[in-house]
Parts: structure tokens; C-alpha cells; sequence
């Protein structure tokens, strides 16, 4: 569905970013987070692994905004984040919409939408809702989908993309 998608991807500047090396030197990432209005800078990786201070950071901001539940997020997660920002050449905030989702969360959220997974990755810290300002959503879905690294929803009434570490699907509205 998305052949050749790379070739067409452009940005507001119109810079084509190329696709991510497996293992970047540093990188840093920022998160402003819609419910709470805490923001967050971070450098996620650099020298080889992952930063812990950062990761506790981001857990910390990422978590259950609702019951205020923090849990470790998925690396893999974190690296899709960074893969994206560097595909679509941006340093600009994700805005986080949902990172992590408590069971209670979840099930409260899944009672009241049918867009919500009853199992949603959201519960194991590997799913995350986000917009870039700036940044068309059709094409940040579209740059999600190349890198074919899990699941991505599109969800266009509500502005945003999801983005998930499971297997490799794709949905939109």
C-alpha cells in the first residue's frame, strides 16, 4: 500500500529526512504532554544505550494521567519515536495525547469508544497516541507507515496517529 512512500514524503520545509541508522550516536527528543501540560526534553540515547535518568523521565511523563500510574515504556517504543522524528526531519515536540493507560484506564476508556482495544497495547507501555505541530497528521501517518514497525492508526476527527510496537498493521478513519 505505501510503495515507494519515501520518495514522496515531504516536510513543511520540504527536506526529505533519510531513514534512521539502527544505532544513532544521541538522541534527543521532546514530548509536551495535552493533558497535563508538562513538557519534557530529553536525551533518550547516547553512547550506544539508553539513558536511565531519561527513561524515568519519560516513563514519569508518559504515565497514566488519570490514576497517576507510571510504568516503563517500551524502548522499542521509544526508538519508533525517534525513527519517525529523524524519517520526517523534525526536532519539534511530539504531543502526547495517551502514552501509558492503567486496566482501569482502559476499561473505562473501552466502555465508552469503540476506537479503544479492550487488550490495548497502551496497558503494557508499548502504544502511544501523538500530533506534531506542524506536521500534517496524514503525513505523519504516512511516515509511520514506512517504517513498517508495528501498528499505526490513523484517527483524523481526532487529530492524531497512533503509534504501537505489536505486529505490523495499519487502520484509519
Amino acid at each position: 500500500m505505501i510503495g515507494g512512500l519515501t520518495a514522496g514524503l515531504a516536510v513543511s520545509s520540504g527536506a526529505l529526512a533519510k531513514l534512521p541508522s539502527p544505532k544513532a550516536a544521541q538522541r534527543k527528543m521532546s514530548f509536551y504532554h495535552l493533558h497535563t501540560g508538562e513538557s519534557l526534553e530529553a536525551s533518550t540515547y547516547a553512547n550506544g544505550d539508553f539513558s536511565v535518568q531519561s527513561l524515568r523521565e519519560v516513563n514519569h511523563l508518559l504515565r497514566d494521567h488519570r490514576t497517576d500510574e507510571v510504568i516503563d515504556i517500551d524502548t522499542q517504543l521509544l526508538s519508533l519515536l525517534g525513527d519517525l522524528q529523524q524519517l520526517l526531519g523534525t526536532s519539534k515536540p511530539f504531543h502526547i495525547i495517551s502514552g501509558y493507560r492503567s486496566p482501569k484506564t482502559n476499561n473505562m476508556l473501552s466502555q465508552n469508544s469503540t476506537g479503544v482495544a479492550k487488550k490495548s497495547l497502551h496497558m503494557q507501555g508499548k502504544a502511544i497516541d501523538i500530533r506534531i505541530p506542524g506536521v500534517d497528521i496524514k503525513h505523519l501517518h504516512k511516515g509511520a507507515l514506512a517504517l513498517k514497525s508495528g501498528g499505526v492508526g490513523l484517527y483524523s476527527r481526532s487529530d492524531f496517529v497512533h503509534l504501537d510496537v505489536g505486529r505490523v498493521r495499519y487502520w484509519g478513519s
